[in-house]
């Protein structure tokens, strides 16, 4: 293929806008339409910076700064906005569905790009960001520490992550995405059958990606294991605490077989190697193996943080203490390491042979029973408690519904002679979907609910966040369920078209939950809008909203840079609810110190940014852009390593002179109990309960 020395295979012809051109259909106008939503999104937002003059303060107070809670709320923002699209995508399949009866408006080929870019936007754009920027942000508030291990390479975490998913949203405008699905199973994937730049983007943006994922759980394992306040042991720490720390371990075992999986193809496809091709010695099911070997783990990577919410939330909301703290902390490490024995049941069609398929069959079956542990514990949790029916509990009730038949759907699929007949079929879509979206999203939501009035210092609007859960509940409900029947009748996935007629009227079920989603979303967007709105009255400053049970609320709302007036000593499980029992929850401190913080820095910005010129230069053979991302990438780490005034120092006076105000609010507020905790009156002084 000819190249430009300049420009490499780049040209005007690779935009959707030149296809509309040539060929107005209504294909070319579903993509054309999609592509400038991404350039006219980017305007509105560079537009509003620039009327409202926030750049200055975005830059100093967000893009530059090591600070873990802003870095953990920048990952859930990104991964907002990849749901935006990811959202979107999943709407225009299901609208092209039920039409596809008679050819459907989108073609083939469109069609796979879609549910390519859809699952890899949804898997490592939207899921594995959103449970890391919860971990970054409550992680150290719950462990009484300062910061993370590592706070600039946090940022470098984040700014990789961005770059990857910044050349996903490229790609809708510049070129195609590939249509291998979003595990770009080779050989299709290979340069002899998918010669283009979409299986490029697919492996730039994943690789990119992943090694951000690695270092982010490398920086919160560490974190826990060494920045622990005194007296933090393993078993007083909270629950979400052990499930980021598990969850930690798994990124830091799972995600470099991701990162050698694209890099293995990307070598395939770039410099003719052979490791996944027919000849000369290449095994496709090598990519297979590789691939899910993280695949696998990847779904608890992102299911576990989840389920430690849920743990947080059924305790707070039922005013008691979480039921069998330990076997949920026996059942989170041992989900970890059982993750990592069944990524074999991803190919049971493949050709193994019985005892193999057998193994582990066996082994997915054992993995629901740590699982069924944790569905009992919150249950016992919830039983005789004072349950407020607030939204994180509406999302932990969906979820008890609808990941619980999810879960019986995956002990159904562990057979492998059941999994042999539904393996391509609507039925694992509908298996699939109904383990992440209520185990993750729902978790993740209620997360949000949960911690935002410590984020923001004030609370969501409860009526609005309701209905926005109601809606999530019901969509999904209407989306994904009625895709059980459709495969049991012989419905494949994948594919563009059917010529079933039987097949339409459940589509069109299916498709009017795909609106109430997009309706919930939309709903969930105003939820944000109407609460920043109004947050003069959800004002919660002094920080304890919900009666909580650990650290985190024992701080104002937001938190301070340094988190913690004085570190904490922490004497058992639920330390802050022990401390209202005990009448001393806000004290002054009997010595106040200097607090040393990391300065700011655009280091991650800085690897950010080349890493995504260095990626899209080498989609499109840009060979000397790709070096100067490279060179910058390398100059970037040689000039921090120069940089000695990497710190700065909070006096122990206005640590003091800070703590002081705090505590004066708290004395001059009146405490609200739980039957007002979504009233004006809520500041954030709960009137704590005795706890159970």
């Amino acid at each position: 293929m000819r190249t430009d020395p300049i420009f490499g295979r780049l040209d005007w012809s690779v935009t959707p806008f030149d296809d509309f051109a040539a060929d107005p259909s209504l294909n070319e106008f579903v993509a054309t339409a999609a592509a400038a939503m991404v350039p006219l999104g980017a305007l509105a937002v560079i537009a509003f910076l620039t009327w409202k003059r926030l750049w200055g303060p975005l830059w100093r107070d967000w893009l530059t700064s090591a600070d873990h809670k802003k870095i953990g709320i920048m990952y859930i923002v990104l991964a907002g906005v990849m749901l935006l699209r990811g959202v979107a995508e999943g709407a225009v399949m299901r609208t092209h569905q039920v039409t596809a009866l008679d050819g459907g408006m989108l073609s083939a080929e469109h069609f796979a790009q879609l549910f390519s870019t859809h699952g890899t936007i949804m898997i490592f754009f939207v899921a594995t960001p959103l449970v890391t920027g919860l971990m970054n942000f409550a992680v150290p508030l719950q462990i009484g520490a300062r910061d993370v291990a590592f706070p600039v390479l946090n940022q470098v975490s984040l700014g990789l992550t961005a770059a990857g998913a910044g050349l996903v949203m490229v790609s809708l405008v510049i070129g195609k995405f590939g249509t291998g699905g979003w595990t770009m199973y080779p050989p299709y994937t290979g340069k002899a059958f998918s010669p283009g730049p979409g299986v490029d983007y697919w492996v730039w943006a994943i690789f990119i990606s992943g090694i951000g994922s690695t270092l982010a759980g490398l920086n919160i394992a560490v974190t826990i294991y060494k920045n622990r306040a005194p007296g933090m042991r393993f078993l007083r720490m909270p629950m979400f605490t052990w499930t980021a720390l598990c969850t930690s371990i798994m990124m830091v075992y799972a995600f470099p077989a991701l990162t050698v999986a694209s890099a293995m193809l990307m070598l395939d496809r770039y410099l003719d190697f052979r490791f996944f091709t027919n000849d000369l010695g290449g095994n496709m099911m090598q990519y297979a193996n590789i691939f899910w070997m993280f695949g696998h783990p990847e779904v608890y990577i992102v299911v576990l943080p989840a389920y430690g919410v849920f743990s947080e939330v059924s305790a707070t909301f039922s005013a008691k203490r979480l039921y069998g703290y330990n076997s949920l902390v026996i059942a989170t490490m041992a989900i970890a390491v059982i993750s990592f024995t069944v990524w074999l049941h991803h190919f049971f069609t493949m050709g193994q042979g019985a005892n193999v398929n057998a193994a582990f069959g066996i082994a997915t079956m054992i993995i629901a029973v740590p699982t069924g542990v944790k569905v009992y514990d919150w249950m016992a949790t919830m039983f005789r408690g004072r349950v407020r029916l607030s939204v994180p509990i509406i999302y932990l009730v969906g979820f008890f519904f609808l990941f619980v038949f999810g879960g019986l759907t995956g002990v159904i699929l562990a057979n492998p002679t059941i999994d042999y007949q539904v393996h391509n079929s609507q039925f694992l879509v509908a298996h699939f979907h109904n383990v992440l979206i209520p185990g993750v999203l729902f978790g993740v939501l209620a997360g949000i609910h949960y911690w935002f009035p410590k984020a923001f210092g004030f609370r969501l609007h409860e009526r609005h966040a309701r209905w926005a859960a109601y809606l999530w509940f019901a969509g999904f409900s209407l989306a994904f369920l009625p895709l059980y029947w459709l495969g049991l009748m012989g419905m494949p996935r994948r594919a563009a078209s059917y010529d079933n007629p039987a097949f339409e009227p459940v589509m069109w079920v299916a498709a009017g939950g795909a609106m109430l989603v997009v309706a919930a979303l939309l709903l969930t967007l105003w939820t944000f809008y109407s609460s920043a709105r109004d947050r003069a009255e959800l004002a919660c400053p002094l920080g304890d909203p919900w009666d909580g049970r650990s650290l985190e609320w024992a701080m104002p709302a937001p938190p301070p840079p340094y988190n913690f007036h004085a570190l904490p000593y922490v004497k058992a499980l639920d330390p802050f609810t022990i401390e209202k029992a005990e009448g001393t929850p806000y004290c002054a401190a009997e010595r106040y110190e200097d607090v040393e913080l990391p300065r700011n820095s655009a280091l991650g910005l800085w690897i950010g940014a080349a890493s995504g010129i260095m990626g899209f230069a080498m989609v499109w053979w840009i060979w000397w852009l790709a070096a100067l991302g490279a060179l910058a990438i390398i100059g970037g780490l040689i000039a921090r390593a120069f940089v000695t005034d990497t710190t700065r120092t909070i006096p122990a006076a206005q640590v003091k002179r800070d703590h002081m105000a705090f505590l004066s609010r708290v004395r001059r507020a009146r405490p609200v109990d739980r039957d007002k905790e979504t009233a004006p009156a809520n500041m954030g002084l709960a009137d704590p309960e005795v706890p159970a």
